[in-house]
């Protein structure tokens, strides 16, 4: 699984339960689906110059929110690592496109072939990749990289999702074969992913928290830790070159502060823009606002082993109790969709009529489950978000006779409290890897949700015979842990992006989480 905290905190306090920031501009919500946002942000940027009006000597400095706690992308969780690393230090066989609905794209591999029967996938290399130390990169380090996935006893995050493949193997120096056990709908997929990263053959992955070497466009420069991570052009590079010489991602929780840096000049770029402070930067012809695509879905998670969250209607009551749609309006952006699956995948379906806002109906759940009296319940939340989140949420279930206490804690404190030792009743944090739906078939996975019908639907979309049947499998699984309860999902957020005049090819979608700087661009 991966987070992020593209929200951080703001010292002004608004109503909302999740992730907050306070419009500026209030935009109507109706039905299900709907998105909040008003016309803040451009969806497109100004092409980039020709390179001879560049300055390929630039450095790009550019505000993100958490900073990693480690950079071993191979065996630590977090959305941190993959937005910093993925496509930028470390390649894979295959990329994905967000700006075209995570299309599937070439990277290592400039070609692949699948077999008839599906079992069968056969990925040509480029012939002119190097790692980062000099060296070629061969079938043989992929190879290598993705039997460490297959291997028993894995420490990869991502290994359980390559249990498919039966083998690895490399027929000739540029070419990689996998063979399955069964056929994997998926599996390009997560080839795209952190867990298709290619490695060196022989990398000894407990050292990558302080040296890396990988193959992309940029190189790990420096660490400033608690401050800044400088990433440097690979000018070796085995494709086209990166437009700049370096990039300093500064990590800059505040929102205030970030926006402070942005107009004085201190950064060039600022990420995770908060909706509702863009005022200075719009129609500003010193600053361009994008605005783009997210697989952010900010989660209320129940922990479904313990009571009262064992007991169905308490689950459902909550998620009645929370009006999603004044949450959206709260945080100045985002879309309803009442499922753990956003619109830009194949799957996608509005479930956000099931456990519709009702708060009338969540009293007589809550009394007919033995609380008409009252409950009391404590939520765990990281303190990277605003408190004016947990102030809507106290406001939302106080109205149903639910009494809220709010746990803020340090980040690395909730991943031990909550997503390790599940010692939480309830828990909000934003779920922003893409296409996560299986978090919901492991039984031993935080939100304690186990469904044998879901996990056999699932298990069927990876070996369906058409992407058609996948997809329809997956919406009967996202449906069913919707009717369940098994979690509330309150938004789909929106990110916006301040970019100063002057900087072009700045990625806008899905920034969270993969975040590739091969195109940006400053002109002279």
């Amino acid at each position: 699984m991966i987070f992020s905290t593209a929200i951080s905190a703001r010292a002004q306090r608004i109503t909302l339960a999740v992730a907050l920031l306070a419009m500026l501009a209030t935009a109507a919500c109706g039905t299900g689906g709907d998105t909040t946002g008003g016309s803040a942000g451009r969806t497109t940027q100004a092409a980039t110059p020709p390179d001879d009006k560049l300055d390929t000597n630039a450095t790009v400095n550019a505000r993100l929110t958490l900073e990693p706690t480690g950079l071993n992308i191979f065996g630590t969780s977090g959305a941190a690592l993959d937005q910093l690393l993925l496509d930028n230090v470390y390649e894979g066989l295959v990329s994905v496109d967000t700006a075209a609905d995570d299309k599937i794209v070439p990277r290592l591999a400039t070609t692949w072939d699948q077999s008839p029967d599906g079992l069968t996938y056969t990925f040509h290399l480029t012939p002119n990749a190097k790692f980062h130390d000099g060296s070629a990169l061969t079938a043989a380090d992929a190879v290598w990289s993705l039997r460490q996935q297959i291997a028993p006893g894995s420490k990869s995050v991502q290994a359980a999702k390559f249990g498919s493949i039966a083998d690895v193997s490399a027929p000739d120096p540029a070419t990689v074969r996998i063979t399955l056990k069964q056929r994997d709908t998926l599996l390009l997929w997560n080839l795209s992913q952190r867990g298709g990263i290619v490695y060196k053959q022989g990398t000894d992955f407990t050292t990558l928290d302080g040296r890396e070497n990988g193959s992309g466009p940029f190189t790990l420069a420096g660490w400033n830790r608690g401050s800044s991570i400088t990433l440097a052009r690979n000018d070796t590079y085995w494709s086209a070159k990166p437009k700049v010489a370096k990039v300093v991602f500064h990590y800059i929780k505040e929102t205030n502060a970030a926006d402070n840096a942005q107009q004085t000049g201190q950064t060039d770029i600022e990420f995770a823009a908060d909706p509702t402070l863009l005022q200075p930067f719009s129609g500003n012809d010193k600053f361009t606002v994008l605005r783009g695509t997210t697989t952010d879905k900010y989660t209320l998670a129940f922990n479904g082993t313990q009571a009262p969250f064992t007991n169905p209607d308490v689950r459902h009551a909550l998620r009645q109790a929370i009006d999603k749609h004044a949450l959206i309006q709260a945080v100045g952006a985002g879309t309803s969709i009442g499922s753990d699956v956003p619109p830009q995948d194949p799957w996608y379906e509005d479930l956000t009529g099931i456990d519709a806002y009702d708060p009338g109906n969540a009293r007589k759940l809550l009394a007919g489950a033995g609380f008409g009296n009252g409950l009391a319940l404590t939520l765990d939340v990281p303190n990277i978000y605003p408190t004016a989140i947990s102030d809507v949420l106290v406001s939302n279930l106080k109205q149903v006779g639910v009494t809220l206490t709010v746990r803020q804690v340090e980040f690395q404190t909730w991943l031990s409290r909550v997503f390790t030792d599940h010692d939480f009743q309830l828990s909000l944090v934003d779920h922003a890897e893409a296409r996560d739906l299986d978090n919901f078939t492991k039984p031993a996975y935080y939100f304690g949700y186990d469904d044998k019908q879901t996990r056999q639907w699932y298990d069927q979309a990876r070996t369906a015979a058409s992407d058609t049947d996948r997809d329809t499998l997956l919406k009967q699984v996202a449906r069913q842990v919707s009717q369940d309860a098994a979690a509330d999902f309150l938004w789909l957020g929106e990110t916006f992006t301040v970019v100063r005049s002057g900087v072009y090819g700045v990625p806008q979608a899905e920034t969270s989480n993969r975040l590739n700087l091969s195109a940006i661009a400053v002109g002279k």
